[in-house]
């Protein structure tokens, strides 16, 4: 099971990510998440104790240059377009309650006019885990798909976007069904979070007709509440836990 999640920022798009993780590694899987947007904190969120001490790989110099041949930074010249990748998640990941969890950081989108080789340890890393069989895949990815390459996005089993009742997180939504389309991403899916009313998972169905709702998560003040104590999110809320739990079933019979 692989599973890319995106969404507007604020939406709870990490949270949710945390949430399946942890739904996927209860269901027996081996997990590895990764955190792919700078601007969410992956491993805070599922309660990892001194988050600020892990460099995302995207700033390991040494890395970089041992498995490109290139110091990070360079743009034009020859490195290595394949590196190797396969001892990344045993060196480099932490784990928090069984799940591997990696901070990969910002990769740069396609349009931005270079690809360097920060990029190409990145991008060669993720491609290498779609292709395992043996574990379960979580992308916490920024909003959008513009930094995933084509065959690095048909590899994915399911598009997971996250919303949340509001205009401008439906807009991001509809453009990130937009773009799924045009590459032929055919396995995409909604849920609703921070759900506090029925008038409010209507609002959605009702601005989002086109696109297939996985389902829906209740606010609860127990998930803000870990967040600002620093406790593991994904088992704050067992209300959202057992919804989550469903939604991998879900998940699991569309890909067969």
């Amino acid at each position: 099971m692989k599973l890319a999640v995106t969404g507007k920022g604020g939406v709870g798009k990490t949270t949710v990510s945390a949430f399946l993780a942890r739904a996927l590694q209860k269901a027996g899987h081996t997990v590895i998440a990764i955190d792919a947007d700078p601007d969410s904190n992956l491993v805070a969120t599922m309660g990892y104790p001194h988050p600020e001490t892990i460099r995302p790989l995207v700033e390991l110099k040494d890395l970089i240059e041992e498995r490109t041949g290139v110091k990070p930074g360079t743009t034009g010249g020859m490195f290595r377009l394949n590196p190797f990748v396969e001892d990344i998640p045993e060196k480099y990941a932490v784990e928090i309650d069984g799940i591997k969890v990696l901070v990969a950081g910002a990769v740069k989108k396609g349009g931005s006019g270079c690809y360097c080789p920060e990029n190409a340890l990145v991008r060669t890393l993720i491609s290498h885990l779609l292709a395992d069989k043996e574990i379960a895949l979580v992308l916490d990815m920024e909003p959008g798909i513009e930094h995933l390459s084509r065959g690095t996005i048909a590899a994915v089993d399911h598009l997971v976007v996250v919303v949340e009742p509001g205009r401008r997180s439906v807009e991001t939504a509809e453009r990130i069904a937009k773009m799924a389309a045009e590459i032929g991403l055919r396995r995409v899916s909604v849920i609703g979070n921070k759900i506090r009313s029925e008038s409010d998972k209507a609002f959605l169905q009702k601005t989002l007709p086109g696109m297939h709702f996985a389902g829906f998560l209740p606010y609860d003040p127990a998930v803000r509440d870990a967040e600002i104590e620093g406790k593991p999110v994904a088992k704050a809320s067992a209300g959202m836990e057992s919804v989550i739990a469903e939604m991998i079933k879900h998940f699991k019979e569309e890909t067969k």
